[in-house]
């Protein structure tokens, strides 16, 4: 059975439901078109000729070359700089590594280094130990750690702080 067959057998529409739907689809059309606009006055003197002298072709034997077109040329050029950028990195990276490293070991000497390196062992030891028999009794919370964790850190501050007055003026370091 058709669409149509079946709309037929449908109740039929009052007249004014048929004039209300052509009033509908009448609203909805789109604007009539006007008619195709035509400008004889543009010249084709603008569009590329394929037969001209502008036309590259291309040597019979291109494919033997290392770098067949310009795109593969910026490619190898592009590739080549970024590669002296990541050795040039990696140069300044241990350089960096070797200062660092040959003064903390030139700094071995020096009490201000070692007072702390021997603080931060105790402290970080005690608070670990602290922590775990805290645990152990039941009574580590999260207000403890918290607590704990604002002494370091306002222990930290003043350890710098008195650090860097012990190394500007009484350790200067190597």
């Amino acid at each position: 059975m058709s669409y149509a067959d079946a709309a037929a057998k449908g109740p039929k529409q009052s007249p004014e439901d048929v004039s209300i739907q052509t009033l509908i689809s009448k609203l909805r059309r789109a604007p009539p078109v006007g008619g195709i606009y035509r400008d004889e006055s543009e010249s084709t003197a603008s569009l590329v000729d394929v037969d001209g002298p502008h036309v590259q072709t291309v040597e019979s034997d291109f494919l033997k070359h290392d770098v067949q077109t310009t795109t593969q040329a910026e490619r190898i050029d592009r590739e080549a700089e970024e590669k002296e950028k990541r050795e040039d990195e990696e140069k300044k990276k241990a350089r960096s590594q070797r200062a660092r490293s040959s003064g903390i070991c030139a700094n071995t000497s020096n009490p201000v280094f070692i007072a702390n390196a021997a603080i931060a062992t105790v402290v970080g030891a005690g608070l670990g130990f602290g922590a775990y028999k805290q645990h152990a009794r039941g009574n580590l919370s999260w207000e403890l750690v918290g607590l704990s964790a604002g002494a370091v850190g306002i222990f930290g501050a003043v350890d710098y702080f008195v650090s860097k007055w012990f190394l500007q003026n009484k350790f200067p370091p190597k």
